[in-house]
């Protein structure tokens, strides 16, 4: 197995007991609350809902729970370098693991911001939406996220390698530049893709929506902005630190001198710590889940996603008088633009902002 050996400072986050420990029992926490939530969602959306026609949401929301229940599957392998301070499985393990991983961090990424660019024509294109929101429409965009990911992941691939420190011979698998602009390139390109673009759209069409909920006369309102700000917030806060510590590694490459070693030391002793606060990302969307959905919980118990999210009519007969709140309250959006909302079967739950959650 060849091994890229460097001279770095032995000096980082996994050297420390209490840091390791709390690194493995958040990562621990988010395998046992994400990997059983994401795992119910896809049961309940292919077997509770088998034989009914699934929405548009039901599409998504199925590929978004495959998505963050395969990266917390992933979670073993990392806690298991952090409770043995070195990466103990091969080569190929180190370049498959994190390539698998990033597929699907950028895969779900995506499918969020498209979910917010959903609900947003939802509130401002009824028409539009009527006439392009279709389950064949939804597979096609959603085949060319996951071709994206996959494409958008090679770098992952190709630079990650079992990284050898000279002095502790600890291994850690990390992606190994070859050169500065290799650096630049792999680190924008993740921070770009995966979080600026996302970031940017997430925040326009969720301050579109809230702009529209204070504009109306909801009596739900409160609780429907407190649940978009968790979106934008929850997104942002996990995302944050990660993204940074790929800013300051680029900027440690570019430095000379004290700055560079004071640079190369803050993002040795902060990426394993930013990386976790990532992976709670891909837990968290369950729990948002059932607080979106605590109406549903008190009615149908185990059945509440399948009855927040199929488009039957004998369910719709049953909804929540919150749900019917938010339905009048588009319809009366809509109204005030000189449209008229329509809400098929499918797509009357599917009028609710925000039913997924993001952060991985």
């Amino acid at each position: 197995m060849n091994h890229c050996v460097r001279s770095f400072d032995n000096e980082t986050l996994v050297t420390s007991s209490v840091s390791s420990i709390s690194g493995t029992v958040v990562l621990l926490l988010a395998a046992l609350i994400g990997i059983p939530g994401n795992v119910f969602i896809i049961w309940s959306v292919l077997w509770r809902m088998k034989g009914k026609d699934k929405s548009v949401t039901c599409i998504l929301i199925l590929n978004l729970a495959m998505a963050d229940g395969t990266v917390l599957c992933m979670t073993p392998f990392f806690i298991a370098f952090l409770i043995m301070r070195t990466w103990i499985f091969k080569w190929a393990v180190c370049k498959v693991v994190y390539y698998i991983t990033c597929v699907n961090m950028y895969a779900s990424i995506h499918i969020i911001t498209l979910m917010s660019l959903d609900r947003l024509l939802a509130v401002t294109r009824p028409y539009l939406v009527q006439s392009i929101r279709k389950k064949h429409i939804a597979r096609k965009v959603l085949m060319g996220i996951w071709t994206a990911a996959i494409l958008l992941s090679i770098p992952a691939f190709a630079y990650r390698e079992v990284v050898e420190e000279a002095r502790t011979e600890m291994l850690i698998c990390e992606p190994c530049h070859p050169t500065t602009s290799h650096t630049i390139f792999h680190y924008s390109l993740e921070t770009i893709v995966a979080f600026l673009v996302p970031l940017i759209i997430i925040l326009s069409s969720y301050t579109v929506i809230l702009r529209r909920l204070k504009a109306s006369k909801f009596r739900r309102r409160v609780r429907t902005e407190k649940l978009i700000l968790a979106i934008v917030l929850t997104f942002t806060v996990l995302w944050l630190p990660y993204h940074v510590v790929n800013a300051v590694q680029v900027a440690s490459r570019l430095a000379t001198g004290q700055l560079a070693d004071k640079l190369k030391h803050a993002w040795k002793m902060s990426r394993a710590l930013a990386s976790t606060l990532a992976f709670i990302s891909f837990s968290i969307n369950p729990v948002l889940y059932a607080f979106a959905a605590s109406n549903f919980i008190k009615l149908f118990g185990m059945n509440f996603i399948v009855k927040l999210l199929e488009g039957t009519t004998g369910e719709m007969n049953r909804r929540t008088k919150s749900q019917r709140d938010l339905e009048k309250d588009f319809v009366n959006e809509a109204s005030k633009g000189g449209e008229s909302m329509e809400f098929n079967r499918d797509d009357r739950i599917d009028a609710i902002p925000a039913i997924k959650l993001p952060p991985v």
